[in-house]
């Protein structure tokens, strides 16, 4: 029984993988994880490939790793004000709709571009523009 769910991960991870290294930030990840491990192999393969997703979605996120801290530079640069939160500023929070000014990812930044950013309690956040949920917070 083992040996057959270490072997079924193992699948998962094999198809599921480059899909997965696609997909923007942890919520992306695990979304599509799931369903591309559920597709593979059935229940179990969604549970491992969320979890794979997830991971992988969190290393590479929105913004690439050689590109995060030239966007933070670009953000500091710009001297945006930052919007005063009182909660834990973390990726998944919705912002609210008032008093947050959203402003335009620079082209240069390819994928990114979806997305919107902001600075809260002096922290530099992407944003999903339709739901205002951070999806990175760039450090």
């Amino acid at each position: 029984m083992i040996r057959r769910l270490i072997g079924t991960a193992a699948v998962i991870m094999a198809l599921a993988t480059p899909a997965i290294v696609q997909a923007q930030g942890v919520p992306g990840g695990i979304e599509r994880g799931a369903r591309d491990g559920e597709r593979a192999a059935g229940p179990i393969g969604a549970i491992v490939g969320g979890t794979v997703g997830g991971v992988l979605g969190g290393v590479a996120g929105v913004l690439g790793v050689d590109e995060r801290p030239r966007f933070r530079s670009y953000v500091v640069d710009q001297r945006r004000p930052s919007y005063q939160y009182r909660d834990e500023v973390r990726v998944g929070v919705v912002l609210p709709d008032d008093g947050v000014t959203y402003y335009d990812v620079p082209e240069e930044y390819g994928r990114a571009r979806e997305y919107r950013y902001t600075v809260v309690n002096g922290r530099t956040v992407l944003v999903d523009p339709r739901t205002r949920r951070i999806v990175e917070i760039v450090e």
